[in-house]
C-alpha cells in the first residue's frame, strides 16, 4: 500500500452541494422509481405460479376438505392469540421475571449498589455436557430500549447459547421491568463497569471480557468502554445505531421521525403523562409501525397457516415482545435529545459531542449490522467510524482495530432472536475472538462464506474508510437538516418545559398514569382476547376439542396456492402503503428543513474530504520532520518493521514478539517498555506513510560506522533466516548492506552487538534488491469448521 493509498480516502466521491429544489426533485424521481420497482417486484413474486399455471381448479373434494381445515385453524388460531393474553397477564401478575431459557444466578443486584439501578449481573450455567474449557469470559449486555428484558437468551439458538458452546464462562448483564427512582444514563453506566469488574476479578488469569451488546446496549456499551476503556478485552455491538443522522435518501425513513415531529418534545410530553416514567410501549409500536404488513398480517398469517407447528413459538415471541418496560423521564429525555436528534455520541467534524470520546477505546471493537434492518441501517452502525478517524492514516496512527461484519437482509430482531443468525455469525464471531485481537491496527471486514461439506470459511479483509459506504455514497451533505432538527428540538423543549410541564405535571398520579399505560391499543389488544373476555368462554373448551380431532389439509390441496395468493396481495397492499408513506415523510423533512436551511445563509457545509485531506497533512508532514531522528534503537525497530512488511503473518502477535526481544536486546541501554512501544508506534507509522523514505534516511539516525555494523547484527540475531539466499527478505537485507555501506558477510552470531568481526577482505557486495513499494496487506484468516461441532479457535 503506498503513502497515495493510505491518505485521505474517504467519500472521495462526495457530490458538491446541489440546491433545494434540484435535490427535491431529486428525491421525487428517486422515491417514484423506487415505489413503482418495488410494486413491479412485489407483483411479479405473488403472481408468479399464476403465470406460470401452477394454479388449478379445485374439486368438491377440495372444497370440503379445506373448509374444514380452515375451521379448525381459525378455532386454533383465535385460541392461541388467547393464550398470548393470558401469558402476557400471569406475566405481568408475576413482576415481568426475566424470560431466559438457561439457568442462573444472581451476582450483583444493581438495587444494592450506591446508585440503584434496575440491572443486575447473572453468571450462566452451563449444562454437564457443556465443558466450559476457554478462560476467556463472556458478557451480554441485555438492550433496554422499550420491550422486555431476555431477548440475549429466551432460546437456545441465541448469542447466549453460542458463547456456552464456545466453551465461554457466560454472564448476562439484565433488567427489571420498572427503573429505580432517579436513575440516569450515568448511572446505568457505572454500574455496567461495576458488572465488568466483577467478571474480570472472578477470572484473574483470562484475558479481559468480551462484551457483547444488542442495539440500545450496543451503543451504551461503547459509551461505556470510551469512559473507561481499561475494562474490556473485546467489545461487539450487534444491532447498534452509533451515527444517528446517517442514511442514504430513499431508504431509512426512521431518521427523519425526530425532524416530522418537532424535536424531542413528545418524549417529555409521554414521561409527563407516565407520572415522570415514560412507558416503553410506545416504542415498540413505532418499531411496529415501520413494517405495517408484518405487524398487522404477516406474523398472524404465519401463525394461521401453520397453527400446529407454530403456535409455540409464537407464544414464546409474544410473551417477550408483548410486555414493553419503563424508562424514567431523565433517561428517555438524554437518549432523544443528545443520541437521536443530537447525534453527540460519535460527535464529528462540525458536530457537538456529549462529552464522550469514542477514540479513547482501546480494544478492538466489531460492528455487525444488516442492509435489512429498517432500526440501524448499515450507515447508522458504520459512520460513526469516518466521523471519529476522518482517513485510514488517522486509524492507522490511533493504533485501533475496527472489524464489521454486514448481514444481506436479516432485519432488526433477527440480529438478535434468528436461531439461524446465531448459529452461522454469532458462532463465528465467538470463534474468532483471537484472531480479531491478533489483527493489526486498521479497518477490516469479516466474511463468512459457505463451503461444502458443511464448513464455514472466515476471512477478515482488509478496508479504507470510504469502503465503509459501499455503492452507495451520499448525494449532499444531510447534516446540514438534520442540524436544524436539533435547534428546533431544542426551542420547542424550551417551550414546553416553561409553558406544558408546569401545569402538567401537578395534575398526573400514578393510578392515573397507570390507567393510561393499559389504555394504550398495543395492550387493549392482548386485555381483550384473553380469558376476562366473558365473550370467549367457549373458545378454550373448543380448540381443545379440536385438537383432539384434527385434519389438515392435504399439501397438495389447490386451495391453499389460492389463500397464500390472497394473503400476499394483501401484504402487497400495506406494502405499497409503507412505501408511500415514507417517501412523503423524506419530501416532506426536506421541503421543511431544506427551506429552514436555505433561509439560514449561515448554516455550516461539511467537507468531509478536505477535513481527512488536512488531517493527514499536519500528520504527515510530523512524521517527515521524525524521519532523521533517532539512533540505535529508532533505526533498530524501523529496520525490522521494513523487513516485517514482506511477512507472510504481519500481525500484533509479531509486534509483541518483537517488542519483547526488544526489551532484551536493548536492555542494557535501560529504555522502559512504555517508551519502547511508544518508539515501535512511531516507527510504525514512519514505515507506513514513508516506506522508501524510512529506509533512505537510516544512515542519518547511523553516522557511524561502528553503529551501523551494531544494528545490522542484531537484527541478524533476530532474524538468523535472513543469511539464507533463498530467504524471504534477502534481497532487502542485500540492500540494506549496501544503503548502510556495512559489507554482507563476516558476522559472528554467536557474539553480542557490536563484536562482529569483519572479514579484512570483505566480497563484493551483492547488487542491491529494489525495495518493495508497498504495504502487504495482512494475510486472509481462513478456518474450516464443521457445522454444530465445537470450533477451535482461529490461528
Amino acid at each position: 500500500m503506498g503513502q497515495e493509498e493510505i491518505i485521505a480516502s474517504q467519500e472521495q466521491t462526495l457530490s458538491p452541494t446541489v440546491g433545494l429544489f434540484e435535490h427535491l426533485n431529486h428525491l421525487q424521481q428517486l422515491n417514484t422509481r423506487n415505489v413503482l420497482d418495488a410494486v413491479q417486484q412485489r407483483q411479479a413474486k405473488t403472481f408468479a405460479p399464476l403465470s406460470q399455471g401452477q394454479f388449478k381448479q379445485p374439486t368438491a373434494a377440495d372444497w370440503q376438505e379445506y373448509f374444514t381445515d380452515l375451521s379448525q385453524r381459525s378455532l386454533l388460531f383465535w385460541d392461541t392469540l388467547r393464550q398470548r393474553g393470558d401469558n402476557t397477564l400471569a406475566h405481568e401478575r408475576a413482576g415481568f421475571p426475566l424470560l431466559l431459557k438457561f439457568d442462573h444466578e444472581t451476582l450483583l443486584n444493581g438495587a444494592d449498589l450506591a446508585r440503584p439501578v434496575n440491572y443486575s449481573l447473572l453468571r450462566i450455567l452451563s449444562s454437564p455436557e457443556q465443558s466450559i474449557d476457554n478462560q476467556q469470559p463472556v458478557i451480554i449486555i441485555d438492550p433496554r430500549g422499550g420491550h422486555g428484558s431476555g431477548i440475549g437468551g429466551f432460546k437456545q439458538d441465541s448469542v447466549i447459547g453460542e458463547s456456552l458452546r464456545a466453551g465461554h464462562p457466560t454472564y448476562f448483564i439484565s433488567f427489571s421491568h420498572s427503573p429505580s427512582p432517579g436513575q440516569t444514563l450515568a448511572d446505568i453506566i457505572a454500574a455496567q463497569a461495576q458488572f465488568i469488574e466483577v467478571v474480570s476479578a472472578r477470572h484473574p488469569d483470562s484475558a479481559k471480557p468480551v462484551v457483547i451488546g444488542n442495539c440500545q446496549a450496543g451503543w451504551a456499551l461503547m459509551g461505556l468502554a470510551a469512559t473507561r476503556p481499561e475494562l474490556p478485552g473485546l467489545i461487539i455491538v450487534n444491532g447498534a445505531p452509533l451515527s444517528y443522522w446517517a442514511g442514504v435518501n430513499g431508504r431509512n425513513p426512521m431518521r427523519y421521525t425526530g425532524g416530522l415531529l418537532g424535536g424531542g418534545w413528545m418524549a417529555r410530553l409521554g414521561s409527563d403523562l407516565g407520572n415522570d416514567r415514560f412507558d416503553g410501549t410506545w416504542l415498540v409500536s413505532n418499531f411496529e409501525n415501520l413494517d405495517p404488513a408484518n405487524a398487522y398480517w404477516g406474523k398472524y398469517y404465519h401463525l394461521f397457516s401453520e397453527v400446529d407447528t407454530e403456535a409455540a413459538r409464537f407464544l414464546d415471541f409474544e410473551r417477550w415482545w408483548g410486555s414493553p418496560t419503563l424508562l424514567n423521564s431523565e433517561e428517555i429525555e438524554m437518549i432523544v435529545d443528545d443520541l437521536f436528534i443530537g447525534n453527540q455520541l460519535s460527535g464529528g467534524l462540525g458536530r457537538k459531542s456529549s462529552g464522550l470520546d469514542l477514540k479513547r477505546i482501546e480494544v478492538p471493537v466489531v460492528v455487525f449490522c444488516s442492509f435489512g434492518d429498517n432500526i440501524t441501517s448499515p450507515q447508522q452502525a458504520l459512520d460513526w467510524i469516518a466521523d471519529v478517524y476522518p482517513s485510514d492514516l488517522a486509524l492507522q496512527n490511533a493504533g485501533r482495530t475496527i472489524v464489521y461484519l454486514r448481514h444481506a437482509s436479516i432485519g432488526h430482531l433477527g440480529i438478535f432472536v434468528s436461531g439461524e443468525v446465531a448459529r452461522r455469525e454469532h458462532r463465528e464471531l465467538l470463534g474468532a475472538v483471537e484472531t480479531i485481537n491478533a489483527l493489526p491496527a486498521g479497518l477490516y471486514e469479516m466474511l463468512i462464506d459457505d463451503l461444502p461439506d458443511t464448513q464455514y470459511a472466515v476471512r477478515f479483509e482488509p478496508r479504507h474508510i470510504a469502503d465503509i459506504h459501499g455503492n452507495v455514497q451520499p448525494a449532499r451533505d444531510d447534516d446540514r437538516e438534520f442540524a436544524l432538527v436539533e435547534r428546533a428540538s431544542r426551542i420547542n423543549n424550551s417551550l414546553y418545559d416553561a409553558f406544558v410541564r408546569p401545569w402538567l405535571r401537578p395534575l398526573i398520579n400514578e393510578p392515573g398514569a397507570e390507567l393510561m399505560r393499559k389504555a394504550h391499543p398495543f395492550h387493549q389488544q392482548q386485555v381483550l382476547w384473553s380469558s376476562l373476555n366473558p365473550a370467549l368462554w367457549w373458545l378454550a373448551g373448543s380448540a381443545a376439542q379440536v385438537r383432539k380431532d384434527r385434519r389438515p389439509v392435504a399439501p397438495d390441496n389447490p386451495l391453499l396456492a389460492w389463500q397464500a395468493l390472497f394473503s400476499n396481495q394483501i401484504q402487497d397492499a400495506l406494502n405499497g402503503y409503507r412505501d408511500l408513506r415514507d417517501a412523503t415523510q423524506e419530501l416532506c423533512f426536506y421541503g421543511v428543513y431544506g427551506a429552514l436551511d436555505s433561509l439560514d445563509g449561515n448554516t455550516p457545509k461539511r467537507d468531509l474530504q478536505a477535513h481527512a485531506e488536512q488531517h493527514d497533512k499536519q500528520l504527515l508532514e510530523h512524521l517527515e520532520t521524525a524521519l532523521p531522528l533517532g539512533g540505535l534503537m529508532e533505526a533498530l525497530i524501523r529496520i525490522l518493521l521494513l523487513l516485517e512488511r514482506d511477512s507472510d503473518e504481519p500481525g500484533k502477535a509479531n509486534l509483541e514478539n518483537l517488542l519483547q526481544q526488544l526489551q532484551i536486546l536493548l536492555q542494557d541501554h535501560s529504555a522502559e517498555p512504555l517508551n519502547l512501544r511508544e518508539t515501535l508506534q512511531a516507527q510504525k507509522m514512519l514505515v507506513l506513510a514513508h516506506p522508501q523514505e524510512s529506509l533512505r534516511s537510516l544512515p542519518l539516525l547511523l553516522p557511524e560506522t561502528e553503529e551501523r555494523q551494531q544494528v545490522l547484527a542484531a537484527v541478524a540475531n533476530l532474524l538468523p533466516e535472513l543469511l539464507s539466499d533463498t530467504a524471504t527478505g534477502h534481497g532487502f537485507w542485500c540492500e540494506l548492506h549496501t544503503l548502510l555501506e556495512v559489507p554482507l558477510p563476516g558476522f559472528n552470531l554467536t557474539q553480542p552487538p557490536g563484536e562482529a568481526d569483519v572479514l579484512e577482505e570483505p566480497e563484493p557486495l551483492l547488487p542491491a534488491a529494489p525495495c518493495v513499494a508497498e504495504v502487504k496487506e495482512p494475510v486472509r484468516k481462513t478456518a474450516k469448521v464443521k457445522k454444530g461441532t465445537k470450533k477451535p479457535p482461529i490461528k
